[in-house]
């Protein structure tokens, strides 16, 4: 299963949910996760991977940078249904 199939899902069920969700695709900073997501004034990320992948030490030491932050960073690797 591919990334794509997995963040698409993840990218329904929020919207669903009443999430804006932002794809970060292109940006100039290295390890950024996926998905910025927002609601009620909140911002928070996903990672998304395929099924069993983990992320690259870039990405952890980003997710790290953003939850020092107070940002909630969550890494899914399985589609939502």
């Amino acid at each position: 299963m591919l990334e794509t199939f997995v963040q698409r899902s993840i990218v329904k069920h929020y919207r669903r949910l009443g999430y804006i969700v932002i794809r970060l695709r292109a940006t100039d900073t290295a390890g950024i996760p996926d998905l910025l997501i927002l609601k009620d004034g909140i911002a928070s990320f996903i990672e998304c991977k395929a099924p069993g992948k983990e992320p690259t030490p870039i990405q952890l030491h980003k997710h790290e940078e953003l939850r020092k932050e107070g940002f909630k960073v969550q890494v899914i690797d399985k589609p939502i249904r």
